[in-house]
């Protein structure tokens, strides 16, 4: 990770892998505590766990998997599903002991699925990831489309969780939802940009880590670049080149996949501040210039 002060939160416990899915359909508890062991080893600092719709139905396997990843790994967890009953299942399993005391990660909650943060009274402490990306207006959920709605939300929401129940800013991860370049004709990127950087720079928010799942972004993407590199690796580490600075910190993602700093003449990182000036059609004809020079 080459020029980034990064932690991974890994991915690969998820049934959206294929390979993740056929551990899970085969009930493979060893080929999962192989993975769970593969990415701790590789230097994620959490692992996240998802197991699907599953864990609605059969929530005596989610308990299974947990445990069964704390008999090979010491590193905290993170419990990707947007179930109060879910998280109570998985905050019931885990044994912060065999994590070296440390809390895990409720994945994660919104301004109109607050309902998640009653298990704190119960069953924490423990650490959130908040979707930045959604608001709650005259009652109704409404995704967030600028820098500015962004930035108020997190700011909002980070400081609630602050004051109202005493959690430490550094226990709030602010995810930020990265979008796929290929749809993006009305600058989303370039709002996500903005918003780090908004947070980034507010002493308010000092401590909180900002995240996001940097796969979507290359999504229907070629493989190559124009120049012939890793077209999606390298818009990943683009995106990040530019994040990382404004306070960007932590990737749910693959802990092997060798995130790196890109030099400022690099191809697709030009190529991807070129996008990042342009909506509408404009958008469209910067994407191609990713694959097509």
């Amino acid at each position: 990770m080459t020029g980034f002060a990064l932690q991974i939160i890994g991915e690969r416990i998820n049934p959206g892998f294929k390979s993740t899915k056929a551990l899970f359909d085969n009930e493979d508890i060893a080929g999962i505590q192989a993975l769970a062991v593969k990415q701790a080893e590789a230097g994620a600092r959490y692992l996240n766990v998802n197991i699907g719709a599953r864990a609605l139905t059969d929530p005596g396997f989610m308990a299974t998997v947990i445990r069964a990843i704390q008999e090979v790994v010491a590193i905290p967890l993170s419990f990707d599903f947007p179930s109060a009953d879910v998280q109570k299942v998985c905050l019931e399993a885990y044994d912060r002991a065999k994590a070296g005391g440390a809390d895990p990660i409720v994945n994660s909650i919104t301004e109109h699925r607050w309902d998640l943060m009653e298990l704190y009274k119960t069953h924490g402490p423990f650490k959130v990831v908040f979707m930045a990306s959604e608001r709650v207006e005259d009652g109704q959920a409404k995704g967030n489309k600028t820098a500015q709605e962004v930035y108020d939300t997190a700011r909002r929401c980070a400081l609630r969780l602050r004051d109202e129940y005493g959690m430490p800013l550094s226990d709030i991860f602010l995810d930020m939802s990265v979008s796929a370049i290929i749809a993006d004709t009305t600058g989303l990127n370039r709002a996500t940009l903005d918003a780090i950087g908004m947070i980034g720079a507010d002493p308010d928010l000092k401590g909180v880590h900002m995240m996001g799942g940097l796969s979507n972004i290359g999504q229907q993407m070629p493989a190559k670049a124009a120049d012939g590199s890793d077209l999606k690796h390298t818009l990943e580490c683009a995106f990040l080149t530019i994040a990382n600075p404004r306070g960007f910190d932590t990737v749910l993602g693959t802990p092997w996949r060798g995130y790196h700093a890109l030099p400022d003449d690099n191809y697709v990182l030009q190529a991807y501040r070129n996008f990042l000036e342009q909506t509408g059609s404009n958008a469209l004809r910067a994407v191609r210039k990713f694959y097509k020079a």
